[in-house]
C-alpha cells in the first residue's frame, strides 16, 4: 500500500532532541518545552481553521468571553459582564479597563469592534464568520462597553466567543503586516506574547508581564512560567521519550499504547479531558464523477472497518463511530456506518462497478479510483488501514499526504475526491455549522454540500431559543446529512494532557482539543 507524501517534513530526529543538553531544552527552570506533531499555516485567527493555530491563539489571543471545562458555560474574561435582551438579539458587554497588547498599546472596545470588522469583511476572506452569528451591528459606545446586536437569535453565540476566532488582535498591526500578519508576528492581548515562528520547527511565547485578566475559571489569572516553546516533533516516540525523561515538559501528542504506562508513572501527571468532543474522518466531494452516486459512498462506508482500526490506531482509548458525531441529537439509523463489507459489494454491484481480474471495479473502462489528500503524521497509519479495507471491495485508493504548513492550501482545492479531518466542536450546531453550510464551500465545506434546506435547519436550530427545539431541527439536518454519507466516520478521539517530572498538575481543557487553554495553569513544582 503505496502513501505519498506530498512535502517532506523539515528532519527532527530523536537524536536531534535528547542528544541535546538538558538546559539547552527545557531545564532552565524558567522555559516550558510543550511537544506537538503538526504545526499550522499562519497563526491569523481569522484565516486558519489548524488546531495547531489554536494552541498557540489561545496562550498569545483573548476573547471576550472564556469556557468553563464543562464546555458549554460561558464564564468572564476580557467581558467582566454582559446581559442579554429578552428577544435574544442584543448583547451588551463591560470590558475590563486594565487590558494591554503585548506591545504596550491599551485595548479597548474599539479594538474588539475592529476585530469583528475585519473578520467579517468579505476582502478578509475570513472563514467560518458564522461563529460571530448573524451580526446586524457591533458598536463601541464607550472605551468599556461593546454593543452587539443580531439580526436573529443565536443561541450559541456566548458559547462560540470563547472560540480562538474571536480573539481580539491589534488591527494596527494588521495594517502594517498585510498578508504576514499572523506569519511574521502576531500582537494579542494574551498572558504569553508571541515571540517567533520558525515553520515546521517551533514557536515561541514569553510572558505577558501585567497580564491578569485570564478567565474566571483559573484561580490565579496570571501567567507562572517565563517562556514557553511549542517544538513540533513527528515522530511519537520521540515525543514520549523526551517527555518520560524530563527533556520537555507537556504534551497533548503521545502514543495511546503508552497512556497505561504514562498513569502508572508516578513522576508525571496525567489528565483527561471530559467532556471532549473530537471526532476523525473521511470526507467524499460528492460531486466528483466516481461519487456522485450515493450508494458508492455508502458502500465505501460499509467497507469501512471501524472496530480493527480504532483498537489498532488508539489501543481502545477512542469510540469506532456508529455516527458522525460524538453529540447525543439523533440521527436516523445510520446503517451505513457499520462493517458489512458483503452489502459494500452488492451496492457497488448494483451501481454497475464490476471487479476485473485485478481485483479492482471497473464501469464503462474506467477504474474506480479515488485521489485522496490529508496531512501527514498519524494520519499514515490511518489510511493505510483504509486504503486495504477499501481495496477488499474493489475501490483503489490514491493517498497523498501533505505537511500541515501546505496542506491547509491543498485542501482548499477542488483537486481530490476524499480527504482526511479530525475536528473538534461543542455542540452539534457548532460541528454541522462547521462543515456543511453551502457558503463555505471549498473550505472548510470541502464536501461541496450545498442544500438549501440543511442551511435553513442549520439556521432554525441556531435561533432557536429553547435548547431542546433547537436539535430537534438539528437533527433533521444531521439525519439528511447521514443518509447522503458525506462522510466515513472514522472514530470519536479522547485526550491526554500529560505532565513531565517538573510540572504541577493542571486539568485538560476540551475546547478545540487544545488541552493547555490559556496556559495559566502551566507551573513548575
Amino acid at each position: 500500500m503505496k502513501i505519498t507524501k506530498g512535502l517532506a517534513l523539515a528532519p527532527f530526529a530523536l537524536t536531534c532532541l535528547l542528544a541535546m543538553p538538558a538546559p539547552a531544552l527545557a531545564q532552565s527552570g524558567t522555559t516550558v518545552l510543550i511537544l506537538r506533531e503538526l504545526d499550522t499555516d499562519k497563526y491569523d485567527p481569522h484565516r486558519t481553521t489548524a488546531r495547531g493555530a489554536a494552541e498557540v491563539l489561545f496562550m498569545a489571543a483573548d476573547t471576550m468571553v472564556g469556557l468553563d471545562y464543562d464546555m458549554k458555560t460561558p464564564v468572564p474574561a476580557l467581558a467582566k459582564s454582559w446581559t442579554v435582551s429578552p428577544d435574544g438579539l442584543t448583547y451588551t458587554f463591560s470590558l475590563r479597563d486594565d487590558v494591554t497588547f503585548c506591545s504596550g498599546r491599551k485595548m479597548t472596545a474599539k479594538d474588539v469592534v475592529a476585530s469583528y470588522e475585519r473578520w467579517l469583511n468579505p476582502e478578509t476572506k475570513g472563514l467560518e464568520r458564522w461563529r460571530a452569528g448573524p451580526v446586524d451591528t457591533i458598536t463601541a459606545p464607550d472605551d468599556v462597553t461593546v454593543v452587539y446586536k443580531l439580526k436573529k437569535p443565536y443561541n450559541e453565540l456566548l458559547q462560540q466567543m470563547a472560540h480562538y476566532m474571536h480573539s481580539v488582535i491589534n488591527i494596527d498591526q494588521v495594517k502594517e503586516l498585510g498578508q504576514d500578519y499572523g506569519v511574521k508576528a502576531f500582537d494579542g492581548t494574551g498572558p504569553y506574547c508571541f515571540q517567533s515562528w520558525s515553520p515546521r520547527n517551533e514557536v515561541v511565547l514569553t510572558k505577558h508581564t501585567g497580564y491578569n485578566w485570564g478567565p474566571a475559571i483559573y484561580k490565579d489569572p496570571t501567567p507562572k512560567v517565563d517562556r514557553i516553546v511549542w517544538k513540533i516533533v513527528p515522530e511519537e516516540s520521540t515525543r514520549l521519550t523526551a517527555l518520560q525523561s524530563g527533556q520537555a515538559d507537556l504534551s497533548r501528542y503521545l502514543p495511546q499504547w503508552a497512556v497505561k504506562d504514562l498513569k502508572a508513572d508516578k513522576r508525571l501527571f496525567v489528565s483527561k479531558a471530559d467532556p471532549f468532543y473530537w471526532t476523525f474522518f473521511l470526507g467524499f466531494k460528492i460531486d466528483k464523477p466516481m461519487l456522485t452516486d450515493v450508494n458508492v459512498r455508502r458502500a465505501i462506508n460499509l467497507a469501512i472497518n471501524r472496530k480493527a482500526l480504532t483498537e489498532a490506531i488508539t489501543f481502545g482509548e477512542a469510540v469506532p463511530a456508529t455516527g458522525m458525531l460524538a453529540t447525543s441529537t439523533p440521527s436516523g439509523k445510520n446503517e451505513a456506518y457499520r462493517y458489512d463489507p458483503a452489502a459494500a459489494n452488492k451496492l457497488l454491484d448494483e451501481a454497475g462497478w464490476k471487479k476485473q481480474s485485478d481485483g479492482y471495479r471497473y464501469k464503462d473502462g474506467q477504474k474506480l479510483s479515488l485521489l485522496h489528500y490529508g496531512i501527514t503524521g498519524y494520519w499514515k497509519d490511518i489510511m493505510e488501514a483504509v486504503q486495504g479495507d477499501m481495496k477488499k471491495v474493489g475501490v483503489d485508493l490514491r493517498v497523498q499526504l501533505f505537511d500541515s504548513t501546505s496542506a491547509w492550501g491543498k485542501l482548499a482545492t477542488q483537486e481530490f475526491d476524499e480527504f482526511s479531518m479530525s475536528f473538534g466542536y461543542m455542540s452539534t450546531g457548532e460541528a454541522l455549522n462547521s462543515y456543511f453550510l453551502s457558503n463555505s464551500i471549498p473550505t472548510p465545506n470541502r464536501m461541496n454540500w450545498k442544500d438549501a434546506e440543511t442551511d435553513r435547519w442549520l439556521a432554525e436550530g441556531s435561533e432557536a431559543l429553547n435548547a431542546k427545539d433547537g436539535d430537534a431541527i438539528l437533527s433533521k439536518a444531521l439525519t439528511k446529512i447521514s443518509d447522503g454519507a458525506a462522510w466515513i466516520p472514522l472514530y470519536h478521539d479522547s485526550l491526554y494532557l500529560v505532565g513531565g517530572p517538573r510540572m504541577k498538575p493542571m486539568r485538560a481543557h476540551g475546547v478545540f482539543g487544545a488541552a493547555a487553554y490559556k496556559g495559566l495553569d502551566i507551573e513548575f513544582k
